[in-house]
């Protein structure tokens, strides 16, 4: 039986700088929502869990102590900078995939690498980006190829790539996006506290409820409105680079 489920997506590129969107209901039909999944799954050999993103640091620097201090630092990086950084970009790569937009790909993969405040997060990005990069040359797409050693491959680029590739309905791929990285938080998160698995799931609850209307508001963001605007994740990811005892990749 074929698994379908409603979504709005952008059919008109000029949305990005400012036009009217055009919108069409598609259905996310069942190749397209099983690869959106397996693009998401933890399964994934591409080694996001060994990664942090400044919590082990905040965790020992008393920042984050108990379920409530996890949910702020979670829901806080979601709304101010999933949501209005990485989020919107991936729209725009999604958009110059499938357009065959190299130099348009090149340029926001780019520029998201350059937005990475420390030297730990931007080579997260792209040791993501060349391990995802590997795999989707595995499963067959050819475009990857390469892209492992693209000085400013990102994590981003690839995931835009098999999203263009398997038409998965854009704010379909963006929720997915930004559900994966909330696990991943969530799950640094329930080690590092340490946290039990029930609160586990109720902060991805949480991130769950929020997500919807942070893919809206990334999705309606101009150009010159994107930023991350978490000084103090970027604060604790520079102080983890020399943090002398570390469960995660610096």
């Amino acid at each position: 039986m074929d698994i379908t489920m409603r979504t709005v997506i952008d059919t008109d590129i000029d949305r990005i700088d400012g036009a009217t969107p055009a919108t069409d209901i598609v259905p996310v039909n069942g190749i397209a929502l099983t690869r959106l999944l397996q693009l998401v799954s933890p399964a994934l050999p591409i080694g996001a869990f060994a990664y942090s993103q400044g919590l082990e640091q905040a965790v020992a620097s008393g920042w984050v102590t108990d379920e409530a201090s996890a949910a702020e630092w979670l829901l806080g990086l979601l709304n101010h900078g999933m949501g209005t950084l990485d989020l919107p970009v991936l729209e725009r790569l999604i958009d110059a995939w499938r357009t065959d937009n190299r130099q348009r790909v090149d340029a926001w993969s780019a520029w998201l690498a350059a937005c990475r405040p420390t030297r730990e997060t931007r080579a997260e990005e792209r040791q993501l980006g060349a391990a995802l990069a590997r795999a989707l040359t595995a499963i067959g797409v050819r475009e990857s190829e390469g892209w492992e050693a693209h000085a400013h491959v990102t994590h981003a680029a690839m995931f835009a790539l098999a999203a263009a590739r398997y038409t998965i309905p854009t704010s379909a791929a963006l929720a997915g996006y930004a559900f994966a990285w909330a696990e991943a938080t969530t799950s640094a998160a329930v080690r590092l506290v340490p946290l039990g698995q029930s609160a586990g799931q109720r902060l991805l609850a949480l991130a769950g409820d929020e997500i919807p209307d942070v893919v809206e508001k990334a999705r309606s963001l101009a150009d010159d409105e994107l930023a991350s605007t978490a000084p103090g994740q970027a604060i604790a990811s520079a102080l983890h680079e020399a943090l002398y005892s570390r469960l995660f990749r610096s």
